[in-house]
Protein backbone atom coordinates (compact mmCIF):
# COMPACT_ATOMS: atom_id res chain seq x y z
CA UNK A 1 0.00 0.00 0.00
CA UNK A 2 0.92 3.72 -0.50
CA UNK A 3 1.06 3.78 3.10
CA UNK A 4 3.60 1.23 4.11
CA UNK A 5 5.58 2.50 0.76
CA UNK A 6 5.93 5.88 2.62
CA UNK A 7 6.55 4.18 6.04
CA UNK A 8 9.59 2.57 4.24
CA UNK A 9 10.82 5.76 2.46
CA UNK A 10 10.96 7.50 5.53
CA UNK A 11 13.01 4.69 7.45
CA UNK A 12 15.33 4.05 4.66
CA UNK A 13 15.88 7.68 3.56
CA UNK A 14 14.06 7.91 -0.15
CA UNK A 15 15.26 5.50 -1.40
CA UNK A 16 14.32 4.24 -5.30
CA UNK A 17 14.83 4.65 -8.97
CA UNK A 18 14.65 8.44 -10.50
CA UNK A 19 13.65 7.58 -14.11
CA UNK A 20 13.82 10.96 -15.94
CA UNK A 21 10.97 11.79 -19.21
CA UNK A 22 11.48 15.01 -20.76
CA UNK A 23 8.27 16.63 -21.09
CA UNK A 24 7.07 20.75 -22.26
CA UNK A 25 4.69 20.92 -19.39
CA UNK A 26 3.14 23.97 -21.30
CA UNK A 27 2.27 21.36 -24.13
CA UNK A 28 -0.63 19.30 -23.87
CA UNK A 29 0.16 16.65 -26.26
CA UNK A 30 3.85 16.28 -24.60
CA UNK A 31 1.89 15.99 -21.37
CA UNK A 32 -0.54 13.06 -22.70
CA UNK A 33 2.47 11.48 -24.54
CA UNK A 34 4.39 11.16 -20.83
CA UNK A 35 1.60 9.44 -19.22
CA UNK A 36 1.53 7.00 -22.55
CA UNK A 37 4.84 6.00 -21.61
CA UNK A 38 4.43 5.74 -18.06
CA UNK A 39 1.34 3.40 -18.60
CA UNK A 40 3.39 1.54 -21.23
CA UNK A 41 6.16 0.87 -19.08
CA UNK A 42 4.92 1.35 -15.64
CA UNK A 43 1.02 0.28 -15.43
CA UNK A 44 0.31 3.25 -14.47
CA UNK A 45 0.61 6.02 -12.03
CA UNK A 46 -0.18 6.01 -8.01
CA UNK A 47 0.88 9.09 -7.07
CA UNK A 48 1.17 12.90 -8.37
CA UNK A 49 2.87 15.06 -6.98
CA UNK A 50 2.58 18.36 -9.15
CA UNK A 51 5.63 20.22 -8.33
CA UNK A 52 6.35 22.38 -11.97
CA UNK A 53 5.67 25.98 -11.41
CA UNK A 54 6.89 29.40 -12.25
CA UNK A 55 6.88 33.32 -11.75
CA UNK A 56 7.12 35.96 -14.46
CA UNK A 57 7.34 39.23 -13.36
CA UNK A 58 4.35 40.86 -15.06
CA UNK A 59 2.53 43.27 -13.08
CA UNK A 60 -1.39 43.10 -13.89
CA UNK A 61 -1.48 46.61 -15.10
CA UNK A 62 1.78 46.43 -17.21
CA UNK A 63 2.69 43.32 -17.51
CA UNK A 64 3.01 41.25 -21.22
CA UNK A 65 0.24 38.84 -21.74
CA UNK A 66 2.36 36.00 -23.08
CA UNK A 67 3.77 35.99 -19.64
CA UNK A 68 0.53 35.52 -18.26
CA UNK A 69 -0.20 33.00 -20.62
CA UNK A 70 3.24 31.15 -19.46
CA UNK A 71 2.48 31.32 -15.93
CA UNK A 72 -1.45 29.79 -17.02
CA UNK A 73 -0.15 26.81 -18.82
CA UNK A 74 2.15 25.61 -16.74
CA UNK A 75 0.53 26.90 -13.19
CA UNK A 76 -2.96 25.96 -13.78
CA UNK A 77 -3.14 24.05 -17.21
CA UNK A 78 -0.32 21.56 -16.92
CA UNK A 79 -1.49 21.33 -13.02
CA UNK A 80 -4.80 19.86 -13.73
CA UNK A 81 -4.26 18.15 -17.04
CA UNK A 82 -1.76 16.29 -14.90
CA UNK A 83 -4.24 15.80 -12.26
CA UNK A 84 -7.11 14.42 -14.98
CA UNK A 85 -4.61 11.74 -16.47
CA UNK A 86 -3.49 10.49 -12.94
CA UNK A 87 -6.65 9.64 -11.39
CA UNK A 88 -7.78 8.44 -14.91
CA UNK A 89 -4.51 6.02 -14.61
CA UNK A 90 -5.78 5.13 -10.78
CA UNK A 91 -8.98 4.82 -11.32
CA UNK A 92 -8.71 2.32 -14.56
CA UNK A 93 -6.31 0.08 -12.55
CA UNK A 94 -8.54 0.48 -9.01
CA UNK A 95 -6.59 2.16 -7.52
CA UNK A 96 -8.25 3.42 -4.45
CA UNK A 97 -5.41 4.69 -1.88
CA UNK A 98 -4.10 6.94 -4.53
CA UNK A 99 -2.65 10.38 -3.62
CA UNK A 100 -2.52 14.02 -5.58
CA UNK A 101 -0.69 16.23 -4.25
CA UNK A 102 0.04 20.17 -5.58
CA UNK A 103 2.82 22.15 -4.63
CA UNK A 104 1.48 25.40 -3.98
CA UNK A 105 2.97 28.47 -2.63
CA UNK A 106 2.10 30.84 0.27
CA UNK A 107 0.99 33.16 -2.30
CA UNK A 108 -1.98 30.91 -3.14
CA UNK A 109 -3.28 32.61 0.36
CA UNK A 110 -1.86 35.78 0.56
CA UNK A 111 -1.24 38.63 -1.58
CA UNK A 112 2.20 40.30 -1.02
CA UNK A 113 2.64 44.01 -2.20
CA UNK A 114 5.22 43.41 -4.43
CA UNK A 115 3.36 44.44 -8.52
CA UNK A 116 5.07 41.53 -10.08
CA UNK A 117 4.16 39.11 -8.46
CA UNK A 118 0.33 39.39 -8.66
CA UNK A 119 -0.51 37.45 -10.82
CA UNK A 120 1.78 34.58 -10.32
CA UNK A 121 -0.24 35.28 -6.82
CA UNK A 122 -3.71 34.91 -9.12
CA UNK A 123 -2.27 31.11 -10.23
CA UNK A 124 -1.13 30.03 -6.97
CA UNK A 125 -5.08 30.82 -5.43
CA UNK A 126 -6.55 28.77 -8.62
CA UNK A 127 -4.76 25.86 -7.31
CA UNK A 128 -5.26 26.25 -3.90
CA UNK A 129 -9.13 26.40 -4.95
CA UNK A 130 -8.77 23.52 -7.53
CA UNK A 131 -7.11 21.45 -4.84
CA UNK A 132 -10.66 21.72 -2.25
CA UNK A 133 -12.34 21.21 -5.84
CA UNK A 134 -10.70 17.75 -6.25
CA UNK A 135 -11.24 16.69 -2.92
CA UNK A 136 -15.07 17.12 -3.44
CA UNK A 137 -14.58 15.64 -6.58
CA UNK A 138 -12.98 12.29 -5.31
CA UNK A 139 -15.98 12.00 -2.77
CA UNK A 140 -18.84 12.83 -5.05
CA UNK A 141 -16.90 9.63 -6.82
CA UNK A 142 -16.94 7.58 -3.79
CA UNK A 143 -13.43 7.52 -3.99
CA UNK A 144 -10.34 7.37 -1.30
CA UNK A 145 -7.99 8.92 -3.49
CA UNK A 146 -6.79 12.11 -1.53
CA UNK A 147 -6.28 15.35 -2.73
CA UNK A 148 -3.36 17.77 -0.83
CA UNK A 149 -1.95 21.29 -1.27
CA UNK A 150 1.98 21.86 -0.17
CA UNK A 151 2.10 25.65 0.16
CA UNK A 152 5.77 26.63 0.60
CA UNK A 153 7.18 29.96 1.88
CA UNK A 154 10.19 31.62 0.29
CA UNK A 155 12.28 28.18 -0.97
CA UNK A 156 16.19 28.34 -1.82
CA UNK A 157 15.89 27.03 -5.80
CA UNK A 158 16.56 28.83 -8.80
CA UNK A 159 12.90 30.31 -8.43
CA UNK A 160 13.99 34.07 -8.02
CA UNK A 161 16.64 33.63 -10.23
CA UNK A 162 14.64 33.11 -12.77
CA UNK A 163 11.66 35.58 -11.62
CA UNK A 164 15.07 38.22 -11.55
CA UNK A 165 15.89 36.87 -14.71
CA UNK A 166 18.09 40.56 -15.46
CA UNK A 167 19.20 41.18 -12.28
CA UNK A 168 20.88 38.42 -10.48
CA UNK A 169 22.14 39.91 -8.02
CA UNK A 170 18.26 40.96 -6.48
CA UNK A 171 18.00 36.69 -6.40
CA UNK A 172 20.96 36.24 -4.53
CA UNK A 173 19.92 38.84 -1.55
CA UNK A 174 16.68 37.48 -1.48
CA UNK A 175 18.34 34.07 -0.32
CA UNK A 176 20.36 35.86 1.80
CA UNK A 177 18.15 37.90 3.59
CA UNK A 178 16.88 35.28 5.82
CA UNK A 179 17.45 31.12 6.53
CA UNK A 180 15.08 29.86 3.97
CA UNK A 181 13.66 26.61 3.20
CA UNK A 182 15.37 23.88 1.82
CA UNK A 183 14.24 21.65 -0.79
CA UNK A 184 14.61 18.66 1.55
CA UNK A 185 11.62 20.70 3.93
CA UNK A 186 9.11 20.13 1.31
CA UNK A 187 9.73 16.72 0.15
CA UNK A 188 9.95 15.57 3.98
CA UNK A 189 6.10 18.05 4.22
CA UNK A 190 5.19 15.21 1.19
CA UNK A 191 6.62 11.93 2.93
CA UNK A 192 4.51 13.08 6.06
CA UNK A 193 1.42 13.78 3.91
CA UNK A 194 1.86 9.91 2.00
CA UNK A 195 2.71 8.97 5.25
CA UNK A 196 -0.82 9.95 7.05
CA UNK A 197 -3.33 6.98 7.71
CA UNK A 198 -5.87 6.58 4.88
CA UNK A 199 -8.95 7.66 6.78
CA UNK A 200 -6.71 11.28 7.84
CA UNK A 201 -7.49 14.28 4.87
CA UNK A 202 -4.22 16.37 5.00
CA UNK A 203 -5.98 19.40 2.74
CA UNK A 204 -3.52 22.27 2.96
CA UNK A 205 0.33 22.27 4.51
CA UNK A 206 1.26 25.90 5.19
CA UNK A 207 5.13 26.31 6.11
CA UNK A 208 7.28 29.26 6.07
CA UNK A 209 10.83 30.19 7.18
CA UNK A 210 10.86 31.18 10.73
CA UNK A 211 12.12 34.39 9.62
CA UNK A 212 10.10 34.94 6.78
CA UNK A 213 7.34 38.06 7.89
CA UNK A 214 4.83 38.21 5.06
Amino acid sequence: SLQKLAAECQSAGFPGTLIPYKCDLSNEEEILSMFSAIKTLHQGVDVCINNAGLARPEPLLSGKSEGWRNMIDVNVMALSICTREAYQSMKERNVDDGHIININSMSGHRIVPISASHFYCATKFAVTAMTEGLRQELREAKSHIRATSISPGLVETEFAFRFHNNDPEKAAATYESIKCLKAEDVANAVVYVLGAPLHVQIGDIQMRPTEQVS
